[in-house]
């Protein structure tokens, strides 16, 4: 079988966009829906026309976390480029549930953007209730920039939030798996129960019926 080549996201779903009468774009996207512990944390970017975009923007999910950590970095650094990070906390997730403090998370994202924003471009599913004005589309992440650029500012972010979790709960792996339900990170909740970072409303935490440690 014949090895389809690798697509890139592109600035078309922007300039679609700016056809239609917006001006002040931003993509949208989340990072943290499936683990067991831990925030979920949007990103939002604005990639305005002319701005410097760094090369080889791509959904976050295909890239090592060393390119990941190398264009969150130029992200951050490059002229024109405007981004904001939202997130929900486990307290919120457990409350809400996790769809709806997903949105949460992104509607606090572009608003932690700090300017008037037009459009949303939003990775996924539509989202109802969203405050802004919004498209969404299905792997956006691999289809625009400004939803790639997004990818890798949640994700870079909340691998952050989750290394540093581990220097407070060591016991459990944080900085490895990030949260996630590996073999590691399940062997550790069934020997020492769940900490605060837990949460209580997903099912392989709920089992255990065991108080914080």
């Amino acid at each position: 079988m014949e090895k389809r080549a690798h697509t890139y996201p592109t600035l078309r779903p922007e300039h679609e966009a700016r056809v239609e009468g917006y001006a002040c774009i931003a993509g949208v996207d989340e990072a943290g829906r499936g683990p067991l512990a831990g925030p979920v944390v949007a990103g939002a970017v604005i990639l305005p026309p002319g701005c410097a975009v760094p090369a080889g923007l791509d959904d976050s999910k295909k890239l090592t976390p060393v390119r990941r950590e190398r264009l969150f970095a130029e992200l951050l650094e490059s002229s024109g480029v405007v981004h904001g990070v939202g997130l929900a906390t486990v307290e919120e997730i457990d409350r809400i549930n996790i769809l709806k403090a997903t949105h949460l998370a992104m509607a606090r994202a572009v608003e932690a953007l700090g300017v008037a924003v037009d459009f949303c471009l939003i990775d996924g599913l539509p989202v109802p209730g969203f405050p802004y004005l919004h498209r969404a589309i299905v792997k956006g992440d691999s289809i625009s920039l400004s939803i790639a650029a997004a990818s890798i500012l949640a994700k870079v972010t909340r691998d952050h939030m989750m290394e540093e979790a581990d220097r407070e709960y060591p016991l459990y792996g944080f900085a490895k798996h990030k949260g996630y339900g590996t073999k590691q990170h399940l062997e550790a909740l069934l020997r020492h129960g769940p900490c605060p970072l837990h949460r209580r409303s997903f099912g392989p935490v709920a089992q255990l019926e065991l108080p914080f440690v």
